[in-house]
């Protein structure tokens, strides 16, 4: 198989920039990407965006005020792993043959308050049953039945996270919480409280990848799977289905296919980047990435595993609790920090020794992407 490298990287922090417009976003990643991998205008043949709330060919007004347009430029949309979609189809291609270096990013700026999509009906919308922390909060409550998940395990969570937030300059939120400032933030929904939230914002990022050398950090593996119907609390209609617990999820699905890419199994990682729209999915993940057992999720988080000095730290970055989650940014702003992790340029946030490391998002649709990369 060709191997694929990342050549370059830049990301736009993400935060809330009012005097900044999406493509100006997109703009200042793509440049900062370019600039790392000593590229310019001609030195890529194609352009993969991912975006879903920047309009029609979002991608082609980043590139159009940079000069740089006359290759094929594809815009992507696929929920919360749309700049992960866009990596894959990026990856695909180079594999394929079609290009030696293609540019791959995504940008978003979202609106404030909770996440809306026309993805749902306004009938659900309006029962609280769409993308919403009532929906976060039942599949949480399930974790806390099934997994061995207490309410502060989920505090615990979000005070990792943020705790890793701290040195992150590209992240929204850089200030550390207690487990009693989690548990005491204002109670959105049983159990989810505020700070186990993550907000919704604004950034970009961006990767420039090309026909490996065997010189810089290569993408051993990419897959990007949809759900199977039958479960009730599924990411693609939630409360709409059939209890069937026996259906692989869709993160499963990309994991598996993932891992026989690789070559590789979950025991192989050294560290990982996952979503962490509340606290609760990110145990969730732990189970479907087949991190731990099934139902394991809570006793995996209790032994540590999970801590910047566990078996496999997780969202060293801070995750998307600190970072925030422009849809369109954030698959690739993963991807981002675990390519730093492999390069050792984390600064505090260093795992020692990362050799091989994964980035996972999963959101509406749904489409789960999962993304290995390493060893050098």
């Amino acid at each position: 198989m060709t191997r694929v490298e990342i050549a370059g990287v830049g990301m736009h922090p993400f935060g809330r920039f009012d005097d900044r417009s999406v493509v100006d976003l997109g703009v200042a990643a793509v440049r900062a990407a370019l600039a790392d991998a000593g590229i310019g205008a001609g030195d890529f043949q194609a352009a993969f965006c991912g975006s879903v709330y920047s309009g029609v060919a979002a991608g082609h007004k980043v590139l159009t005020v940079l000069g740089m347009t006359g290759m094929p430029i594809l815009n992507v949309e696929a929920g919360c792993a749309s700049g992960a979609a866009a990596i894959d189809l990026g990856v695909s291609a180079i594999r394929e043959g079609r290009y030696d270096r293609v540019l791959v990013f995504g940008m978003e700026k979202m609106p404030r308050g909770i996440i809306r999509s026309s993805f749902f009906e306004p009938w659900r919308e309006e029962a609280g049953l769409a993308v919403t922390p009532a929906y976060f909060a039942l599949r949480a409550q399930k974790l806390m039945l099934e997994s061995g998940v207490t309410r502060e395990m989920l505090a615990q969570v979000s005070v990792k996270n943020h705790d890793n937030g701290v040195d992150n300059p590209n992240a929204m939120f850089r200030k550390p919480f207690t487990v009693e400032q989690v548990l005491e933030s204002k109670m959105v929904c049983d159990p989810l409280t505020l700070f186990m939230l993550c907000s919704p914002n604004e950034g970009a990022a961006a990767v420039v990848l090309e026909r490996g050398t065997g010189s810089r950090v290569p993408v051993v593996a990419s897959a990007i799977r949809s759900h199977l119907p039958g479960s009730v609390l599924g990411e693609h209609t939630p409360l709409s289905g059939l209890i069937d617990d026996d259906n692989p999820p869709p993160t499963t699905l990309a994991a598996r296919a993932a891992f026989e890419q690789a070559g590789i199994g979950p025991q192989d990682l050294d560290v990982c980047e996952v979503q962490d729209t509340d606290a609760a999915r990110e145990l969730n993940t732990c189970e479907e990435l087949g991190l731990c057992a099934v139902g394991g999720a809570g006793e995996f988080f209790a032994a540590g595993h999970s801590q910047m000095t566990g078996r496999i730290p997780i969202n060293p970055s801070g995750g998307l609790l600190s970072k925030g989650e422009p849809l369109g940014a954030s698959g690739i702003g993963g991807v981002i920090d675990v390519y730093r992790q492999l390069r050792g340029f984390a600064g505090k946030r260093q795992v020692e020794g990362a050799r091989i490391g994964l980035a996972h998002t999963v959101g509406r649709g749904a489409n789960a992407s999962v993304i290995i990369l390493g060893p050098l």
